[in-house]
């Protein structure tokens, strides 16, 4: 097993989460305040949405936290997957205090409408809450961009598969939150000029369905890189030509590649050394290189194993900008 190292803890990521859950808080008051005072079935949904997403934040401040743990001899390739766990625990929070309170409130309201009004509450709470899920989805678009920016990706492709489950889950978060404000506000005006509750009412079964699609996405991402999610063609690329850099290293014939964890990946070459050297300096050479690699803040753990001379090398183009693990 390779040395120990801290991992540090991505402050862009924690102050996306930190912003988010700021506002989240901030909002549910207003809307839950809103809701009692007018009734509203959107606006009761777009109070559930909030409390689901302040609720949420503070499971993704403890993955950030516990997925930054330094690995031990228990946990030898590290604790960053306890990111994906506790942003699994998010997601089933959003899909069931967001999207299912949300639906059975509007399918509630069509059977059993109750009158609603001050509405001038409901628009004064939907534009402050704009404001402050604007404010944290800035935030969280910016931490997206960059990382994009970096991988030469586009911004939504880049937050579907980075390997960072808060930024993720923050990102669809907030992305939810303003769409689901656009409905709220549409349900509350048609219900404010016809006088009928139906249109709240479809408002808070959109904003629940809405929850749901999103929850679902976040499930199935956070599935993948539980299970053992790979890498991209590109970073697999990258990371060989990384391991091809050191003098030492003559071939590459085998290359495994897998996150443990947001930016940590787990790495397994085998390799041809440089020369013919004797059994313990080929050992040396091999522990070093192990060394040298794991020293690099995105490989987690790197095992390397002698190639045999019939196996093909693979080959790469050189020159080729290094990626990291976002």
């Amino acid at each position: 097993m390779g040395h120990n190292k801290k991992v540090k803890m991505p402050s862009s990521s924690l102050m996306t989460v930190i912003l988010a859950f700021a506002a989240n808080l901030l909002v549910a008051a207003a809307k839950t305040v809103a809701a009692v005072l007018t009734g509203s079935a959107s606006m009761i949904a777009e109070s559930a949405h909030s409390w689901a997403d302040t609720g949420n934040q503070v499971f993704l401040l403890v993955a950030e936290r516990r997925s930054s743990k330094r690995r031990d001899a228990a946990h030898p390739m590290g604790y960053g997957r306890e990111a994906y766990v506790w942003s699994m625990f998010a997601a089933f929070g959003l899909f069931t205090a967001g999207a299912v309170v949300s639906v059975m409130h509007g399918v509630q309201q069509l059977i059993a409408p109750e009158p609603a009004g001050d509405f001038v509450v409901a628009y004064v709470v939907l534009a402050i809450a704009l404001a402050l899920e604007g404010a944290s989805f800035v935030q969280a678009f910016r931490q997206a961009h960059e990382s994009a920016q970096r991988l030469e990706r586009r911004t939504l492709e880049q937050v579907l598969m980075s390997s960072d489950p808060t930024m993720r889950a923050v990102f669809a978060e907030d992305s939810a939150a303003l769409i689901g404000l656009v409905i709220a506000f549409t349900g509350v005006f048609l219900h404010q000029l016809t006088g009928s509750p139906l249109p709240d009412a479809l408002g808070s079964i959109l904003v629940g369905i809405l929850l749901g699609v999103i929850a679902v996405v976040l499930i199935d991402r956070n599935r993948r890189f539980l299970v053992g999610q790979g890498v991209t063609p590109e970073l697999e690329k990258s990371m060989a030509i990384r391991v091809l850099e050191h003098e030492e290293i003559e071939r590459l014939t085998y290359l495994h590649l897998e996150f443990v964890g947001p930016r940590k990946l787990y790495l397994v070459a085998a390799v041809d050394i440089t020369g013919d050297l004797r059994e313990h300096d080929v050992a040396v050479a091999l522990r070093r290189v192990e060394r040298e690699l794991e020293d690099h803040e995105i490989v987690e753990e790197a095992v390397l194993t002698l190639a045999t001379p019939d196996e093909p090398a693979l080959t790469f183009e050189t020159g080729t900008r290094p990626q990291g693990a976002e």
